[in-house]
Order: C-alpha cells, then structure tokens, then sequence
C-alpha cells in the first residue's frame, strides 16, 4: 500500500467525511427532526430527547474498543464496516411506528453504527502523517464537523419539506454512504497512516505510552474531566438549540438557519483553533474555547432579545466542536501516538456520555419547569469547572520534532 503523495488530500478526504460525521446526523438534526416527530406522535420533549440520549450513549460505549480495533487492524478494515452501518442505521428510523421504544432502540443502532464515523479515525490518520502542523491539519479536517452542523440540518429541513421526515431520514442515510465511503477507501484507508499500529515489532517504536498506562496518568483525567464537562454542555446545546430559539419567537426556519450559522461559527473556530495549537501552548487554546459558549449562555441568559440570541448562537458556535481537534491535538502532544485509537476512544465515550448526559437534562429540564434557564445556569457553572484542568497539563510530554514523518513511516512497516 503507497502512501498518499500529498498529506493534504488526507485531510481534504477528512472533511467529507467529518460532514457526515456522528455529531452533524445525529445531534444537529435531532433538533430539526424532534418538532414533527412529537407532534405526529404526541411525545414530549423528554421522550423526544431519551432518544438522543441512547443514541450518543452507544456510541460512546462502542467507541473505546472501535479504537482498539483502528489500533490493531487498521482504519479502513473497521471503518467501512461501520459507516455502511450507520447509513443503513439512519435511514431505518424512517420505517419507526408510533412506539418511543423502537425510536429509541433505532438511535441505538445509529450510535452503535455512529462510533466508526467520529472524528478518531481521521484524526488517527492526520495526527500519524503530520507533526509541526498538527494543529493546522486537524483544524483544516474538523472544519468538515463545523460543514456538516451548518449544512445537514439544512438539507434535512428540505428533505422534510419535500418528502416528510421519514424521507429526510432515509437522504440523510445516502449522504453518508455517498460522502464518508469514497473518503475513507478511496483516500484515508490506502494510506500507509491508516494501518495497524499495534503490532509487535512497531509499537514499541512510536512515541507515547499505552492506554493501560494512560489511564494511569493525572493528566488523563485532567483531559477526561473537561471533555465530559464541556461535552454536556454542547450536547445540551445543540440538540435543544432550535426549540430553545422557536421558545425565543423564532419561527422553525429561522431557528434552523441560526443553527446553520452556529455551524458557520464553528468552522470558523476550527480554523483558528488549528492556527492557534501550532503557535500556543494548547491547554490556553482550549482554555479560549471553553470560554466562548461560557459567554454565549450568559448572554442567553441576560435578555431575550432576538438579536441578542443571534450573539449567544454565534458564541456557541464558536466554541461548540472545540473538543474534536483539541482532544487529538493534546492527546498526540501529552499521551503520544502509540494507542492513540484506543485512548482517544476513552475521550470520546466520556465526550458522548456527557453529550447524552447535557441533552437528556436539557429535555427534563424544561419538561419540569418549562424553562431551560435552570440547566443554563448549570452549564455556565460547569464550564467553569471544565477550565480548570488547563492550568495543570504542564509542557508537553511529546512537543513536535522534525522528524514527525518517521511515525507515518513507522506505521507503514
């Protein structure tokens, strides 16, 4: 197998996929799909949102040993698999019956299918083949999560404009197949970065620690502690973010564009979060962006004005997805790459628990008081809570070198 001849189409391959990522189908969309799912159902929010919860759940469970799997057998060998799974998963929600716990069990199965198509395994591929712009390469990729969280709930209003939302559930199951698949076999799962990376007589050869070790460490909980916090908070907010707009005056159209925009912030964030992680020390780059939807909910929470809520979503935005290319960069720099797929595994299941955990609360949140502003005032005390780890990371344990290609190359043998 040859590696790719330019690096950069790994990463140009990584945006298509990341568009139709586990974060833009399943999250950004809830929020799109839920008003006329409840309404033709007659469910409330909450059982709306059980749903969502289950869905990142299994997702987060199965994500730990997909990295393994990565770790051991290679990319292509366990991706293609599950993306096919998850297309096939998503477009099955459109046969549901009037039961939440067939809805509920279908999300399951899209979450189960969902932990091939996260961010690891891009990542996995970026972090082996660059090293001095790391942080640029994965800002770069993980704009394609910022992509797909502005365009697909777009797409998906269309599709149940045009055919209903049992259809737009079935074009979003296309979309994935037709975006991630050719990515991933054409382009990421040739390249020698894609191969296995747990075998005997290379392992010992990459630089970092093993994921026994890891766990071991301080600064792996430090990094578990914030992803799990600022995970909630945006996955609270984004699966409520659109009826917490139309709660606002908003009409549903609008309050999907606002979304949209969020996700043009996001890629903004991305490309600036990428800038910034080969230029600054990180844990102060994740520090920023943790900061940002800090602000966004105290704004929320100030005044309802419109315009106002238009500043918090774009705030929101910006700091929403931060924990894509941040978990790889500073897993890469603090960890090392040697089971880089299992322990970004670890960070993501602790990511998709939290991001089950905010969007549940969320949802029983206003089914108790009618109000979000309870779990509002949570989050912002929370991502405070979340900041505090970045003050003890400390320096890098594996700062890039110049001789950053050797781990690719390592890979490949």
């Amino acid at each position: 197998m040859h590696a790719v001849k330019n690096r950069w189409w790994i990463v140009v391959a990584s945006v298509f996929g990341l568009f139709v990522g586990n974060g833009a189908i399943m999250q950004f969309t809830f929020g799109t799909f839920a008003p006329p799912i409840s309404r033709e159902f007659g469910w409330s929010r909450g059982t709306a949102s059980t749903a969502i919860v289950v869905g990142l759940w299994m997702t987060g469970i199965a994500t730990p040993f997909v990295g393994r799997l990565v770790d051991r057998f290679g990319i292509r060998a366990v991706a293609l698999p599950a993306i096919v799974l998850f297309s096939l998963a998503t477009a099955s929600v459109a046969l549901v019956p009037a039961s939440p716990v067939v809805f509920i069990a279908l999300y399951g199965l899209m979450g189960f299918g969902a932990a091939g198509q996260t961010p690891l395994t891009y990542a996995k591929a970026i972090s082996a083949r660059f090293d001095e712009q790391r942080g640029l390469a994965l800002g770069i990729s993980m704009a394609g999560v910022g992509l797909g969280s502005a365009l697909v709930p777009q797409i998906a209003q269309a599709l149940i404009g045009m055919v209903g939302w049992r259809g737009a559930y079935v074009g979003l199951g296309v979309l994935i197949f037709l975006l991630a698949f050719p990515a991933v076999a054409l382009v990421i799962g040739r390249d020698p970065s894609a191969r296995p990376t747990l075998a005997p007589d290379s392992a010992a050869q990459i630089p970092g620690i093993t994921a026994f070790e890891a766990i071991r460490t301080a600064r792996f909980w430090y990094l578990a502690f914030s992803f799990f916090i600022v995970s909630g908070t945006a996955g609270g907010l984004i699966a409520n973010l659109v009826p917490l707009l139309t709660d606002r005056g908003f009409s549903l159209p609008n309050a999907t564009h606002l979304v949209g925009i969020a996700g043009f912030s996001l890629i903004a964030g991305r490309f600036f979060a990428g800038y910034l992680l080969d230029r600054v020390h990180a844990p102060y780059v994740a520090l920023a962006f943790i900061v940002s939807p800090l602000a966004g909910i105290v704004v929320l929470l100030s005044t309802p004005r419109p315009d106002a809520a238009v500043a918090a979503t774009l705030l929101i935005g910006l700091g929403l997805g931060a924990e894509v290319d941040l978990i790889a960069f500073l897993l890469s720099r603090y960890l090392g790459m040697r089971s880089f797929g299992e322990i970004y595994g670890y960070f993501f299941a602790m990511f998709m628990l939290g991001a089950g955990l905010g969007s549940y609360a969320m949802g029983a949140s206003y089914d108790k008081t009618g109000s979000y502003t309870l779990m509002l005032i949570c989050f912002v005390a929370a991502l405070a809570l979340a900041s505090l780890p970045m003050f003890r990371l400390g320096p890098y344990a594996y700062p890039a070198t110049r001789r950053g290609a050797r781990v690719a190359a390592t890979i490949s043998h």
